[in-house]
Parts: C-alpha cells; sequence; structure tokens
C-alpha cells in the first residue's frame, strides 16, 4: 500500500500544512485535504482496510452530522492509570448499549440467542486487528483454549462470568467466522457482561500473543523476554502484555476506535486512530474522524483549572458540578462550551455503613435496620440539595432513577425524608438512648457513640456533603469524624472490618432495566463497601470472605440466582421490583441526592456531541455509548 505521507507529495499541491491555534499560545499542524483525488485515495485506502460488511454509523437517524478527518483532541488526567478511560470511552464492544440502552452487535456483524442458553456470534469477513492481522474465530479460540482454561494463567479457572451453576460455559468454533457459547441453563446476564465498561474478554491478538506464552515460545526466547519486560516468569509476561482494559502495551493489537503509541511511565499519552477500525459513516467514510486522542497528566487538583484555561478539548472526568461556575465563566474567554449531562449514580454522594465491621458492637448496631433507617431519617437532604446543588438535584435515597423504566417514586421517597424525631426515637430503641452531659449519644459499653466515616480523599464533593451531613448527625447526638486515607489503603482497611462507615457513589447504574444483571443490589463484589466481605465471599466461589449472615441480604443473593436461571423479560421485571422493594425498606446504602449534572467541557467547534445526555461508568460507560468516534472539529482554527 503506497504511504500516505508518499502520495501526498506524489499529489504536489494536492494537500496543505494547516497551522491550528491552540489555547497555549503554540500551533500544531494537521494535513488538510484539498484535492479529490486524495479524497479518492483515502477512499480507496479505506474499503482495503474495512471489514466487507462495515458497521454503518446512521448520525442523521441519531440527530447528528456527517463529520470530516482529522484533528487531534485533548483530555486531562489524573494520572498514568487512567489510561483506562480509553477503551472506557472508545467502546468498541462484541455487542453494546445504544443511547437508548438497547443492545446491538457491534463488533460482531450478528448473534442468534436461543432459550438464553445458546449464543452463536457471526464475526465481520475481513475484520482486522489494528496491526492489519485477521480477526476470526481463531483468536477466540486461543483466549478460550490458551488463556481462559490454562491454569498457569487463570489458577482459579474460568471467571464466574463464564459460570451458571457452576457449569461452565461450552465453547465452540463453527467455522472462520463464527462461534458459540451455551449452558444447560438461561444466562441471561452473559451478554450485558459483554456491553460492559470493562466488558468480558473472549477474543485476544492471538498472532501477536502466542510469542509470549510457553505452548508457542522456546524457553530460551520466553527468558530473554522475561528479563526485556522486567517480570518473574512468562505467566506475569503474557498477563503484562496481553491487558486490553488497560492499553499500556503499544504494540497489542486492539479493535478498539484508536491505538495506544505511548508506553508509561509518561505524562503524555498518545492514541492514534486505528485504520482498521470496523466502523463507517452512511457516506462510507471510515470511522473514527478525529486521528489523534492525547492524555495528558495532570495534578487532580488543578485539571478544574486546566479545563477551564482552555487546555482541555474535552473533558467530564476530574470536574464536577461545584466547578460549573467558573466553567461557564472560562466559556467567555476561550473557546469552549459547557454542557450539563445527568450522572447516573443512584445516589451522587452515599454513606456506606460497614455491616462487616470487626468491632462487635457497630456491627450489631449497623446490622439492624432501625440504625440504618434512623442515620438516614436525620440527614436534610433538602439542605443538601439547596446549598450544594441550587436545588438542581433530585432528594432520594440510594435508588434507580426516573429515567429508568424499573422507578417507582417510592423506592426515593422511603426513609429518605428528614425527621429528626422519628430518628432521635430509633437511636432510643437501638440502644443508645443513654447521653452524655453534652448530649452526645453513648454506645451500651460506655464508648462515645461517634461515628468515623472515611474517604478516599478524590472527591470535594464528598467533603462538602460530609461536612453538612456532620451537623446534621449532630443534631441527633451522634458526632461524626471524617478520615481520609490513599485508594488502595482504604480498601484493605474495608476488607479488614477496619472502616465503620464510609463513603462513595451509590448505585453505579441508576437507569437500569429489566434486561440488565440486578448483581449491584446483592453482595456480590468486595468493592461494594457495605458488605465487601459478604461480597468477596460470593466472588471468590464462596472461598474467601464471609457468607452472608443477615436475612435480607441472603434473599437478595437468593433473588439474584433467581434472576440468572430466567427465560423471560416478565419473570425478571418481577426479580429487579422485589430487589428495589428490600433495598427502599432495609437502607443498605444511605443516599443523599441523585440525578445530579455532570459538566462536560469541549471546545466549541467539536461537534457531534449530544447537549444532554447521561453520564455514568455503567451501563454508558461515560461517553462510550454516544460514540466519541463520530465526534469531529469543524472549520480550521
Amino acid at each position: 500500500m503506497i504511504n500516505r505521507r508518499h502520495m501526498l507529495s506524489l499529489l504536489g499541491g494536492a494537500a496543505t500544512l494547516t497551522a491550528v491555534p491552540r489555547a497555549s499560545g503554540a500551533f500544531e499542524y494537521e494535513t488538510r485535504i484539498t484535492d479529490p483525488a486524495e479524497l479518492e485515495y483515502e477512499r480507496w485506502s479505506a474499503e482495503r482496510r474495512l471489514p466487507k460488511n462495515p458497521r454503518v454509523v446512521d448520525l442523521e437517524a441519531m440527530g447528528r452530522q456527517l463529520g470530516k478527518k482529522g484533528g487531534r483532541l485533548r483530555t486531562l488526567i489524573g494520572g498514568q492509570r487512567d489510561v483506562r478511560m480509553m477503551p472506557i470511552n472508545s467502546y468498541s464492544r462484541l455487542v453494546g448499549y445504544d443511547t437508548k440502552l438497547q443492545l446491538q452487535p457491534d463488533i460482531l456483524a450478528s448473534y442468534d440467542v436461543e432459550d438464553d442458553r445458546i449464543f452463536t456470534f457471526h464475526l465481520r469477513e475481513g475484520h482486522r486487528w489494528s496491526d492489519g492481522s485477521p480477526f476470526t474465530s481463531e483468536d477466540f479460540r486461543y483466549c478460550w483454549e490458551d488463556v481462559i482454561q490454562n491454569r498457569d494463567l487463570l489458577r482459579g479457572g474460568p471467571p464466574a462470568d463464564l459460570k451458571v451453576d457452576g457449569e461452565v460455559a461450552k465453547f465452540e468454533v463453527l467455522d472462520a467466522l463464527t462461534v458459540r457459547y451455551s449452558w444447560s441453563s438461561p444466562a441471561p446476564a452473559f451478554l450485558p457482561q459483554l456491553a460492559s465498561p470493562v466488558p468480558l474478554v473472549l477474543a485476544l491478538p492471538g498472532a501477536y500473543l502466542r510469542r509470549f506464552h510457553a505452548r508457542y515460545q522456546t524457553p530460551e526466547k520466553l527468558g530473554d523476554l522475561i528479563v526485556k519486560y522486567r517480570v518473574d516468569d512468562w505467566q506475569s509476561l503474557h498477563t503484562k502484555v496481553s491487558r486490553q482494559n488497560r492499553p499500556e502495551n503499544p504494540d497489542l493489537p486492539t479493535l478498539e476506535a484508536w491505538r495506544p503509541r505511548t508506553a508509561p511511565p509518561a505524562e503524555q499519552f498518545v492514541f492514534e486512530r486505528n485504520a482498521y477500525f470496523h466502523r463507517v459513516d452512511t457516506a462510507g467514510v471510515q470511522l473514527p474522524y478525529i486521528n489523534h486522542w492525547v492524555l495528558n497528566v495532570a495534578s487532580t487538583e488543578i485539571i478544574t483549572a486546566k479545563t477551564a484555561t482552555g487546555e482541555s478539548d474535552l473533558q467530564s472526568l476530574g470536574i464536577s458540578f461545584p466547578d460549573y461556575t467558573l466553567l461557564r465563566h472560562a466559556q467567555k474567554i476561550y473557546p469552549q462550551k459547557v454542557s450539563l449531562w445527568t450522572r447516573t449514580q443512584g445516589s451522587s454522594v452515599a454513606l456506606m455503613p460497614n455491616l462487616n465491621c470487626s468491632d462487635p458492637v457497630w456491627r450489631g448496631l449497623f446490622q439492624d435496620v432501625r440504625m440504618r433507617r434512623a442515620l438516614s431519617l436525620a440527614i436534610d437532604r433538602a439542605e443538601i440539595n439547596k446549598v450544594i446543588f441550587y436545588g438542581l438535584a433530585r432528594e432520594s435515597a440510594n435508588t434507580i432513577l426516573p429515567e429508568s423504566p424499573l422507578f417507582k417514586p417510592e423506592y426515593a421517597t422511603a426513609w429518605s425524608y428528614h425527621d429528626p424525631d422519628q430518628a432521635n426515637a430509633l437511636l432510643d430503641e437501638v440502644g443508645l438512648a443513654k447521653r452524655d452531659r453534652y448530649g452526645t449519644r453513648l454506645l451500651p459499653d460506655g464508648r462515645t457513640a461517634g461515628i468515623m466515616v472515611e474517604t478516599a480523599g478524590e472527591s470535594t464533593l464528598e467533603t462538602d456533603v460530609l461536612e453538612l451531613i456532620t451537623d446534621h448527625f449532630r443534631e441527633v447526638g451522634l458526632p461524626l469524624y471524617i478520615r481520609t486515607s490513599q485508594r488502595d489503603i482504604f480498601r484493605s482497611r474495608a476488607l479488614g472490618g477496619e472502616i465503620m462507615m464510609s463513603v462513595a457513589q451509590g448505585l453505579d447504574n441508576g437507569v437500569a432495566t429489566s434486561e440488565m444483571s440486578p448483581n449491584e443490589l446483592a453482595p456480590t463484589s468486595d468493592a461494594q463497601l457495605q458488605w465487601p466481605l459478604w461480597g468477596l465471599h460470593h466472588m471468590s466461589a464462596e472461598n474467601g470472605g464471609t457468607a452472608p449472615d443477615l436475612p435480607a441480604a441472603q434473599e437478595l443473593l437468593g433473588l439474584l440466582k433467581k434472576w440468572r436461571q430466567t427465560t423471560h423479560s416478565d419473570q425478571r421485571l418481577a426479580i429487579w421490583t422485589k430487589m428495589l422493594e428490600i433495598h427502599a425498606d432495609q437502607v443498605f446504602s444511605i443516599g443523599t441526592i441523585n440525578g445530579t449534572k455532570q459538566p462536560l467541557v469541549k471546545a466549541s467547534r467539536l461537534r457531534n456531541i449530544p447537549e444532554d445526555a447521561l453520564f455514568g461508568f455503567e451501563p454508558t460507560s461515560y461517553l462510550g455509548a454516544y460514540m466519541p468516534d463520530t465526534f469531529w472539529y469543524e472549520g480550521e482554527g
């Protein structure tokens, strides 16, 4: 294939090099195609790189415009680990959600589902990885046989997401473009797991990875690679070079819209458009439109200031609603615009009483529903909404949002109104009736009933809300103290039962449908700070943590198991409804407000970004469901 730069030189005046001014005062140069011959070359070249049946994105049907290729998009990140945001936002998936949260084939050409048990995947003929190697069923076979089934790489065997009632999926290669996964029982969570922000990995670029695998590589060569990559063994080597969800290996082929060009450590990470990406617009132009996406590392404390001075072309993470006034003012000075999207969390800030706390007195109190209800009733959510969100948020328990088809008003209002008298009565009932001379409640063993709430210290919003809640709790005789620790230490303290209460966001997915898994509503993960040991017990296949001993938590796990065995939508709806009712009644986590607004700052000439949309990790994958590969720059400067 003719090199593009060589082609430009052959065309002579067919293209120009245009200086594009940036806010910093510097100039960056972009190639502008000015000759029909070059445009024709682009089409010819794209046809050779595309699958025979690419995914056609109908921008007009989405209310957007056909764009043009080119440009360099800058985003600020708070640290090197945030490179993981690229595959989340790029959102290239076997199947994925559209803006209406309906599943559709993406990387796959199509899929067939029989009885929610048998899933047949059809690949696109001629689809290639970013290095040009073919993407076929062999990449699924490599992932299944050489990684998932390899106990040297996965000592625990296939992940839980590939098991139904303990049964591992049956995997079959039907032909070069067709694979099948099947179980003897229904697996309704299988497709949603593939569409998640951090998806279940079923395919790996085998042509590249074989050189790092003991089955295909000589011990001598593996030894050289182990030294080169500074790891201890071939298993660590393979894991390091194969991470798709952490794009730190520029040599790893990808199916995402942009491929990494920078390896850590670095202060700037450059991602280059994938020349073999499988999507096109209705005019036949290959996506993504934008050539380079650049992530610049900045301290989290100054991301807002840098964004406000025009150092980011597209920013959503690292800024929050309290920054809105500053960002609105900045758009009068710099060529940028601020939009407000709706956050999808069940609560923007929630208190998580640790039901697995190692202190037996506090553990007993937190496992008493009256204590959790009392804490919730003590909070003045109207004040939080007015003081911090100018009344623009919704006062609510930690539950789903009105944007979800599952929503009922009683989920939001259950035990979430401000009633200090009822809170005081409940606190008296649970054994906290005694007070010292200052009015502070005392534990049954005589200690002061002070609550230490811990945070990873990464959100000024959490701190602002906690300051108000401190006053609310003081009114019912409960001192609240705030402790900040690093995230790694914070997580280990939670698993060790050392954390009494923590502050975090509420449900990740507040806009769920009944077809999505209700995992979040049951103890399924050690990241669930209200019951980390119960969650660990589930996620470790009962090899770690402790089993739930609270009947309501046990019931939630039972309902989740039933949902995973369903085959009909009405069954799933009934189970979701019951689980949401239990959560509303039991107040396992204490929500404050939801439906809050998330500022999104974009360069004023950046197009195809919705003015109003949902913003959250799950199910929209932040920007992912809105297809950043369709974003483009209008104009020359």
